[in-house]
């Protein structure tokens, strides 16, 4: 494998367009591009360029992307016309037509590169229809021949890879002589998604040593490549995913293309009955709806460094945590400051956290540079019980925090905020009870579980939404609010809410859950779907429109992430008052600020007027929320402590020392 000066690997990605898919062939390449990727692998389809539309198709894709990576295109499919079973996997009926394809391609394209691979996956009923040509014979003379006229053309042929990886056939490669005239030979495996460690999956060193082997008897001089390996996510894994990656990269081929950049769409049409598997769909390090995952945020911000510095973060703990506090979703905006607060008294705390959200390792990585080995990182995912439950078998309490968070994304992934919210959760408090040391749970709820609160009678003032009931006005809205789940995030929150109050009385777990409104502070990494208070403030830092959703008159009590930690301690603390309870917990009405005296507030931090943009209201988001405390006040004599002007203040000054460069202006502004 090519190295840079600094002795960094390179590495490239295996992605197919399908024909007209501009958009997202030049989305995919930027992407890749911004991820450190130096070599793309695609399709070449022989049966999609006779059809209507396809060389003006490859006329755009080809040099589109070849201006900005090293291109590899993968020629292979035959047309269904030309074809002895009528398949785009039959071997052409005049095997020569092969060749002179690959002759035509080089004439129109061949500026563009200067490896060509012929065909893909040959021992692969999806690719080759081997059923009929069991010997191969075919196949040898169609990309035998079509290899010695590339390079007798001044190309170098690559021999595609077999999947499943087989050394008999390559050796029966070279004796037929496809071997010899080759300039390299591509190797497929995907170990832990297809292959296994105890089973096919015999490590890379020996799967090259075994081809390096076959071409010392008839191509020495022939490169190996990682033509095609990737793994799954279909278990949420990411982590998993990083590594798979770094010991791919590293292994001693040539080259080493990743397959792929993004997952396939849901509804991708199953071809040929063959793709019903779920590990197919999440092989990429985006999701279809094109979230980054883990390896691919790590790839973008910190390159193959980020990725291994990560990788050895995740690596368990070569010191035993001693009655270890839980914090599942401890990389999280709260999760990670009250992690820190327990980690400041000297305790040891185990972050349990998948890591699947921008910025939670970063935040895991600011704990361990603080608190050194007594945080126990813990890299799971709690939809997946087994993995989480040797994580919570020694805990002495356990916080529960992680969560879908986004009300818009519930709205278009409604199974997933499920699988996150109230699975998840279940499992979470499943794992506690079956550990059998009574450990308490004390959960993150959402004021979402009492709906829109449509029936709320309000007074619209100029600036703000106020309630007509004199003590809601004075208090906010108490635990006597009638539940009333909406949206499906509210839906999978409120199930979760009303398990963890149950197994207090079912299973006596002494559980507890706090309905949290608006929290901020240091550390939270805001967008438009959650953590709003964040977001308004970065994007007034970086001189960017705000989206305001409705009139912006809506009414949050709003509370500083250090009054949240403490209310969560003080639940813990009086467990034996506060089990089988819920509570509101938010900044209450003198903390109540609607969205147009925030942005007042925070053109007075930024030095300037803020840009707005407006839309349309959003499914669920209630005119007015504010939490009546006095029964947290009651049960742990809680208050909050931190008015909201000098808590925006102080995580506008965290923002701007950490997130965003800024004017002096603003620093001023802000002092």
């Amino acid at each position: 494998m090519k190295m840079t000066d600094r002795g960094e690997r390179h590495f490239g990605f295996v992605e197919w367009f399908a024909l007209g898919e501009h958009e997202r062939a030049e989305t995919a390449l930027t992407d890749m591009l911004a991820a450190g990727a130096r070599y793309l692998r695609t399709n070449l389809s022989w049966a999609e360029y006779v059809m209507p539309g396809g060389p003006e198709w490859f006329d755009w894709l080809l040099p589109t992307l070849a201006k900005r990576i090293d291109l590899l295109p993968c020629v292979h499919f035959t047309p269904p016309s030309l074809s002895r079973t009528g398949r785009p996997s039959g071997a052409p009926r005049v095997l020569k037509d092969y060749a002179d394809f690959i002759d035509h391609i080089l004439t129109r394209y061949g500026r563009y590169f200067s490896h060509v691979e012929l065909w893909n996956e040959p021992n692969n009923l999806v690719d080759w229809d081997w059923r009929t040509d069991h010997d191969f014979l075919l196949f040898c003379e169609m990309v035998g021949g079509a290899a010695y006229w590339a390079s007798r053309r001044g190309w170098k042929p690559v021999l595609a890879g077999p999947n499943p990886f087989d050394a008999h056939w390559l050796k029966l490669m070279g004796e037929r002589g496809v071997l010899n005239v080759v300039a390299a030979v591509g190797l497929h495996g995907f170990p832990g998604t297809w292959e296994s460690e105890t089973g096919t999956w015999e490590g890379w060193e020996a799967r090259l040593a075994q081809t390096r082997r076959v071409l010392g008897d008839y191509n020495d001089k022939a490169q190996i490549w990682i033509t095609e390996t990737g793994y799954s996510t279909w278990r949420n894994d990411e982590v998993e995913q990083v590594g798979r990656f770094l010991a791919a990269v590293n292994a001693p081929a040539d080259r080493m293309y990743w397959y792929g950049w993004r997952d396939m769409a849901p509804d991708m049409p199953v071809r040929d009955g063959l793709w019903s598997d779920p590990r197919d769909y999440h092989l990429g390090l985006s999701t279809a709806n094109n979230r980054q995952k883990l390896l691919a945020r790590l790839l973008c911000a910190g390159g193959l460094d980020g990725a291994h510095k990560l990788l050895e973060l995740a690596a368990p703990s070569l010191r035993q945590a001693s009655d270890p506090i839980v914090v599942v979703g401890g990389g999280g905006f709260i999760g990670c400051n009250l992690a820190d607060s327990y980690l400041d008294d000297g305790k040891d705390v185990i972050v349990l956290d998948n890591l699947s959200r921008e910025g939670v390792d970063e935040n895991l990585c600011w704990l361990v540079e603080r608190h050194g080995d007594r945080v126990h990182p813990a890299i799971a995912d709690i939809r997946d019980l087994h993995s989480i439950e040797p994580v919570l078998s020694d805990a002495k309490a356990v916080f529960h925090l992680a969560a879908q968070t986004a009300v818009t994304t519930s709205l278009v992934q409604p199974v997933d905020d499920f699988e996150t919210n109230a699975r998840g959760t279940i499992n979470v408090l499943e794992a506690t009870r079956k550990a059998g040391r009574n450990a308490p749970v004390v959960f993150a709820s959402t004021n979402k579980v009492y709906g829109g609160l449509d029936k709320l009678e309000l007074a619209e003032l100029d600036d703000r939404y106020v309630p007509i009931d004199e003590t809601v006005r004075r208090w906010g809205l108490d635990e006597t609010q009638k539940l009333d789940f909406c949206t499906p995030y509210g839906c999978s929150k409120g199930a979760a809410d009303q398990y963890v109050l149950d197994y207090a009385r079912s299973y006596r777990i002494p559980s507890s859950g706090l309905r949290m409104s608006c929290i901020y502070g240091p550390r939270q990494f805001g967008t438009e779907d959650q953590g709003w208070v964040a977001h308004f403030l970065l994007c007034a830092l970086r001189d960017e429109a705000i989206s305001i959703y409705g009139n912006g008159k809506q009414v949050r009590d709003i509370l500083h992430v250090s009054d949240a930690v403490a209310a969560y301690r003080a639940v813990m603390d009086s467990i034996d008052r506060t089990k089988g309870k819920a509570f509101n917990l938010g900044g209450g009405a003198e903390n109540a600020v609607s969205l147009e005296l925030m942005l007042g507030d925070i053109e007075r931090l930024v030095g300037r007027p803020v840009k707005t943009t407006q839309g349309p209201w959003r499914a669920g988001d209630q005119l007015y929320f504010v939490s009546d405390t006095r029964a947290l006040h009651s049960a742990v004599g809680w208050r909050a402590k931190v008015n909201w002007h000098a808590g925006v203040r102080d995580l506008c000054n965290w923002l701007m020392q950490n997130r965003v460069p800024v004017t002096r202006q603003a620093r001023r502004a802000s002092a």
